[in-house]
């Protein structure tokens, strides 16, 4: 099943079934698997929101950080946070929106570490606290949707 991205940011991803799951006898061979939602700020939420940003385009190379994209991404995501409501304008407006979206994917194979790295640098680059890592990977995540939308 593919992780499905909805506009709040929330993730519905497949739950593995742990190994007893699968020996139990009233489980029907063939049923659909169950899924979970998870919201920015969850654990396993970067994880998910990677993997999905993978299936947009499973031939995608690995991302590549270059320093114009990553100071290209923390301006982004610093402006969504300012004014979530113009995401489409703010894209518009970038200069290399693949390198932009590469240095967000990178930051997101990082994990939460990663993440919580990345805010701290936009308050330093851009001005202002830091966003906490939930909110910053939602920012990220709508990010991403709408450069694959505008490619």
């Amino acid at each position: 099943m593919d992780i499905i991205r909805h506009d709040d940011g929330s993730l519905t991803v497949a739950v593995t079934p742990d190994r007893h799951a699968v020996d139990e006898p009233d489980a029907a061979p063939g049923s659909e698997p169950k899924v979970m939602t998870l919201r920015p700020g969850e654990g396993g939420y970067s994880d998910a929101l990677a993997e999905w940003d993978r299936q947009q385009d499973p031939s995608r190379g690995e991302a590549v950080s270059t320093p114009a994209g990553r100071e290209e991404a923390m301006a982004i995501v610093h402006a969504v946070a300012e004014d979530p409501q113009h995401v489409a304008d703010v894209v518009e407006a970038l200069d290399d929106p693949e390198a932009s979206a590469d240095a967000l994917r990178h930051v997101l194979v990082g994990g939460d570490p990663s993440v919580k790295a990345f805010a701290a640098e936009v308050a330093d680059t851009e001005g202002g606290d830091p966003l906490p890592p939930h909110r910053a990977t939602k920012i990220i995540g709508e990010v991403l949707a709408e450069i694959d939308a505008d490619g």
